[in-house]
Parts: structure tokens; C-alpha cells; sequence
């Protein structure tokens, strides 16, 4: 069962390195039209974050784990959006708050339901994952810790875009 856990971990850390590199392609390419990136410095502390929670999983793993098929299946579902989110955003995702000012306001896929579709995705990765493998303590202290990180994650993203918002509201299509 370990070898098992191992696997689905490696796989998402592998998830998630494609994604960081595919992010960074994306930002670069934004900065380069004149976006404009806000709350730098709170970047390194969710790639902390992040990192912690999958050292977490693995260091705090019973020693006779088990896989919980509800809270795995709910985390594949998860990854599922999470696709939907990136496919959405196609060239305007990232793991930064990027803000291009001509940029038109993305108003499909997720975000029809949603302003922060992602952020909501994250959350319930964060809980279910280590649920999946019976670690309640890492699903609740991280979500715990994911939940103060977003709050101020999304008063700046919300700041940045407060601007582009009013347009498209002063503007309807």
C-alpha cells in the first residue's frame, strides 16, 4: 500500500512541476506585453506552503497506511477542474497574480460559477489529499494554513483587478 501511496504522490509532484512550468512560460510571456505582477512577496511563502504539505503527507504517513477511495476519488475530480481552470486561462494562468490591463476579464468555463474557481480547487486538494491516506491532522492543518494564505492571496488578486473589473462593468459585451 506505501509503494501505492508513493506512486499517486510522485504523480502529483510531477503534476505540479509541469505546472510551475508551464506557469512560467506564461508569465514571462505576460510580463513581456506589459503585465504587471502583484504581491511578489508572497510567493515564496505558498511554494513553501505547498512543498510543506506534500513533505507532510509523506513524512507523517501511518505506518500501516490505507487508501481511502472517497477522498482520492473526490481529489481526482479535483484534478479534473483544475485542468478545466488552466484550459480556461489558457495563456493568462499562472501561480503568480499577473495582471495584464488589456487584457479582457475571462467570464467563461469556471469562472461563469466562480470568481476564484482555482483557489476553491486548491482548497479541497489540500484536504483530500492526505485524507485519502487517513491524515487528518495534515488535512486540517493545512487547510487551516491554505485558508489564511488565500485570504490575503485574494485581497491582492482582487485589488490588482479591481480596475479591469469596473471596466467590463462600465462596459458590457
Amino acid at each position: 500500500m506505501r509503494l501505492a501511496i508513493y506512486i499517486i504522490l510522485a504523480l502529483v509532484v510531477v503534476q505540479r512541476l509541469v505546472e510551475i512550468i508551464y506557469a512560467e512560460r506564461n508569465t514571462r510571456a505576460l510580463l513581456a506585453r506589459g503585465a504587471v505582477e502583484v504581491g511578489r512577496a508572497h510567493y515564496p511563502l505558498i511554494v513553501l506552503l505547498h512543498a510543506a504539505w506534500l513533505a507532510a503527507i509523506v513524512l507523517l504517513l501511518p505506518r500501516d497506511p490505507t487508501i481511502h477511495a472517497i477522498p482520492l476519488a473526490v481529489f481526482l475530480l479535483l484534478q479534473l477542474a483544475r485542468v478545466w481552470v488552466i484550459a480556461t486561462l489558457g495563456p493568462y494562468w499562472t501561480t503568480r497574480i499577473i495582471t495584464l490591463p488589456s487584457a479582457p476579464l475571462v467570464r467563461s468555463g469556471p469562472y461563469r460559477f466562480v470568481r476564484h474557481p482555482n483557489y476553491l480547487i486548491v482548497a479541497g486538494e489540500i484536504a483530500m489529499l492526505p485524507l485519502a491516506f487517513g491524515e487528518w491532522a495534515v488535512a486540517l492543518i493545512f487547510s487551516v494554513l491554505n485558508a489564511a494564505m488565500l485570504a490575503w492571496r485574494i485581497r491582492q488578486e482582487d485589488a490588482a483587478l479591481a480596475v479591469r473589473r469596473a471596466q467590463a462593468a462600465a462596459n458590457p459585451r
